[in-house]
């Protein structure tokens, strides 16, 4: 048996929020409790910042394109905190703070029996990072990258598809995928 009275360590000084109520804390009402509070305001800064999308495209084939481009994921499963515009396939942190993302990038040879694409993660314009193919010895294949950025308020995060490459099936197998891991709170 535990004797949990020699657990309990009596406080001693004045509590750092001076007001506290237990029933306001456990139903996540504002300004009851100044930590509780705080929590709130970061769970919320966290929560309205993830960004999921997905492509919809039923063409059989994104590219290839003389430049590189953008992949516009136009089907958009999760996009809350409205980061992600899916016309132009580019995520912007609406707050700063560290983001996790995730990409794979799909393709099937079809008729042409080469598979030959290269998709890279780009933030604000420069290269983070990249998957890709070019061989004859399969039909299809996949590849997935996720990385850790540091993020700060308008920084923007796209795949762009490289130019002369393709990506071919209808797409919905190749992914994008984005959130925020913990926000940057001013101090």
């Amino acid at each position: 048996m535990f004797n949990f009275s020699l657990m309990a360590e009596p406080i001693s000084g004045p509590l750092t929020c001076e007001q506290s109520d237990c029933n306001c804390t456990f139903t996540q009402q504002r300004g009851c409790c100044c930590a509780a509070s705080d929590l709130f305001q970061i769970e919320d800064e966290v929560l309205e910042n993830i960004a999921i999308a997905t492509p919809g495209t039923t063409e059989r084939c994104f590219g290839p394109f003389n430049t590189n481009i953008a992949i516009p994921f136009s089907s958009v499963t999760l996009n809350t905190g409205n980061g992600y515009n899916p016309s132009l396939g580019i995520f912007t942190a609406p707050n700063p703070g560290v983001y996790v993302f995730s990409f794979t990038a799909y393709s099937s040879a079809l008729e042409t029996g080469r598979l030959y694409h290269k998709v890279q993660l780009m933030k604000n314009g420069k290269h983070g990072a990249a998957v890709w193919e070019n061989n004859r010895e399969d039909t299809e294949d996949s590849a997935t990258q996720v990385v850790v950025l540091e993020m700060q308020r308008g920084d923007q995060v796209y795949l762009e598809l490289m130019s002369g490459r393709k990506l071919c099936t209808n797409l919905q197998d190749s992914i994008f995928t984005g959130y925020m891991l913990y926000p940057y709170i001013a101090a």
